[in-house]
């Protein structure tokens, strides 16, 4: 009764059923809770387990923590569309907004920084040592921080997205300030991102050919990468260029869905898709330790 009540209370956004509002809100949840819960797992996993404690799976764990802000963003989007209304007020949207854009950006860079770890490892036989890498995790952070707070100081803008219960940067304008914000921004945190993570696994791909040894799939997290962050970048070019309010409401929320189930598919991809990480967090659930000379026999 009470929830009927507050279902009434507030109005559909524009463009949007009934069906559409629960939908999208169910789907938020579902991703928000499952990524969060399997990021939540891998970090663990990192922390508890020893062997899994190297400079290269600091990276995953770094991954995983970002991943973790997204899935948190997610689900505070969630309940609001249940709601049907943001109920946090405006210095909350720009607080939902900045914390969205800072765990993005860095969920984006630290799938780069695995890719560059992954080129050494078996391009160049080398390996990032600790102080590299956590130089490097320090850098994202402050450089995701950079980008993600320009918008609170007015180079961009933090609203609402088109179902209204969750903030992201403001593409309904188009204007100059948009232009000269996004566009740089565009480039530095997933322009050479994806550039770096084409070149570096098609390196490893030719590695592992001409050793006849297939480590991993090297195909997959470009895949992953473009098909989670792929429209959100595609709809923020096209808002530079077009108005973003002639696009349905609905398809203009496909993209904050489909970037918000990265977290998921990244620990499928980064995690569990590492035989050794995958047996860490087999240990830290079971507490049945996988012998490491077997882990290594098999992989060869």
């Amino acid at each position: 009764m009470c929830n009927n009540l507050i279902m009434s209370s507030y109005p559909l956004p524009e463009g949007f059923s009934e069906f559409d509002v629960f939908s999208l809100g169910s789907c938020l949840l579902v991703e928000g809770l499952l990524g969060f819960l399997l990021n939540s797992v891998t970090a663990v996993a990192f922390l508890k387990i020893r062997e899994l404690r190297t400079p290269t799976n600091f990276l995953v764990f770094c991954l995983a923590l970002a991943d973790m802000g997204i899935s948190t963003n997610a689900t505070i989007a969630a309940f609001s569309s249940f709601l049907r209304y943001w109920p946090y007020g405006s210095e909350g949207c720009q607080t939902h907004g900045f914390h969205g854009f800072l765990t993005a950006l860095s969920s984006i860079h630290f799938i780069a920084a695995i890719a560059w770890d992954r080129y050494h490892q078996y391009c160049t036989r080398t390996k990032l040592q600790w102080s590299c890498v956590i130089t490097l995790a320090i850098f994202i952070w402050l450089f995701a921080a950079f980008w993600a707070s320009m918008p609170l100081i007015g180079w961009g803008e933090y609203d609402y997205e088109p179902l209204r219960t969750c903030c992201t940067l403001d593409m309904s304008k188009g204007d100059r300030n948009y232009v000269s914000y996004v566009i740089p921004m565009a480039i530095c945190n997933m322009g050479i991102q994806v550039l770096v993570v084409f070149s570096s696994y098609q390196s490893i791909g030719k590695k592992f050919m001409k050793t006849g040894q297939e480590r991993f799939n090297c195909t997959t997290p470009m895949k992953t990468l473009l098909f989670c962050w792929g429209p959100y970048g595609i709809l923020a070019f096209y808002a530079t260029v077009k108005n973003a309010n002639l696009l349905s409401p609905k398809l203009r929320m496909i993209a904050p869905i489909m970037a918000k189930a990265s977290p998921t598919f990244n620990v499928f991809v980064y995690a569990l898709g590492n035989e050794k990480y995958r047996g860490g967090i087999w240990q830290l659930l079971t507490g049945q330790k996988i012998d490491a000379q077997a882990t290594e026999n098999k992989s060869k």
